[in-house]
């Protein structure tokens, strides 16, 4: 527990509080059934370390069946959903109906999107316009994978315009491929535009609490690394060098040294991640 925390026993600490999401329906091998991925949600909301879990994400394409086993399932509280663009913007209106239908069900928090590559204000009107004020516009720009220092200023661009329209913008952190995973000084200035701007992040594709190696030897960011970087995206400190710690007795105690007010400060930058229900057991053992 955080120094300084007042959180009751048993509880979450504030910096962990409703951070992970549950990204399971998205896994790209077609991933669990959605029977399965709604028992396991709601399992673990009602567990030991409920609070850290967020929102579930699920496509649009597979809306329909959720609703059905939520139906099933009746949940006690509805579950608060991040609904997925997977088929364009037009499939948005009758989603969203869906969604405010199934209110015993579900709650909707976000829209995500990924933005086109010529991303400029009329499309960001557009997905304004299909979104409802109390439902979060979430836009993921295209991230080069060339390197190109040119591409990767005309994507740090398009950040920076998905914020200032008042979007929460999206990084994907990492995946199977080595090209799905960004540079740390890609990471590090999409994080500086989210302390400039005042605009919360969400960062998608985390599969570890610290950065290391997968099976394939592609270093994979960490959720402890992005939040220590977040801290010191907003304090002035050495953003890199969170990024690429592999130390995790280094990454605990940094978030343990922060205190409420920073605990609030940082989820301002980095409002939440997405992740698998085995990330939310690694954080709850940390967090108790």
């Amino acid at each position: 527990m955080p120094s300084g925390s007042s959180a009751a026993p048993g509880s979450v600490p504030p910096l962990f509080a409703s951070f992970v999401d549950d990204a399971s329906l998205l896994r790209p091998d077609g991933g669990l059934g959605v029977d399965t991925v709604v028992e396991g949600y709601l399992d673990t909301r009602d567990g030991d370390h409920g609070g850290l879990l967020g929102r579930l994400v699920c496509p649009v394409s597979r809306l329909s069946p959720l609703v059905t086993e939520l139906a099933r399932s009746a949940p006690a509280a509805p579950v608060e959903l991040a609904l997925v663009v997977d088929s364009g913007l037009g499939s948005v209106p009758k989603a969203l109906s869906t969604v405010f239908s199934r209110a015993t069900l579900l709650t909707p928090r976000t829209v995500e999107t990924s933005a086109p590559v010529d991303l400029d204000p009329v499309w960001l009107e557009r997905v304004a316009e299909f979104v409802p004020d109390d439902v979060t516009a979430v836009v993921e720009p295209r991230r080069p994978i060339t390197g190109d220092a040119d591409d990767v200023a005309a994507w740090l661009d398009a950040v920076r315009r998905v914020a200032e329209n008042r979007c929460e913008p999206k990084l994907r952190c990492g995946g199977p491929r080595a090209s799905d995973v960004p540079a740390v000084d890609e990471v590090q200035r999409f994080l500086a535009i989210a302390a400039e701007t005042g605009r919360a992040v969400a960062v998608v594709g985390l599969s570890r609490l610290v950065r290391s190696a997968d099976e394939s030897g592609t270093m994979q960011h960490g959720i402890l690394n992005l939040l220590v970087a977040a801290a010191r995206a907003v304090d002035g400190g050495d953003v890199a060098a969170a990024l690429t710690s592999t130390d995790a007795d280094e990454l605990v105690a940094a978030t343990r040294e922060l205190g409420g007010a920073e605990n609030e400060t940082v989820r301002r930058v980095l409002a939440r991640c997405g992740a698998g229900r085995d990330e939310v057991a690694a954080l709850g053992a940390l967090a108790a």
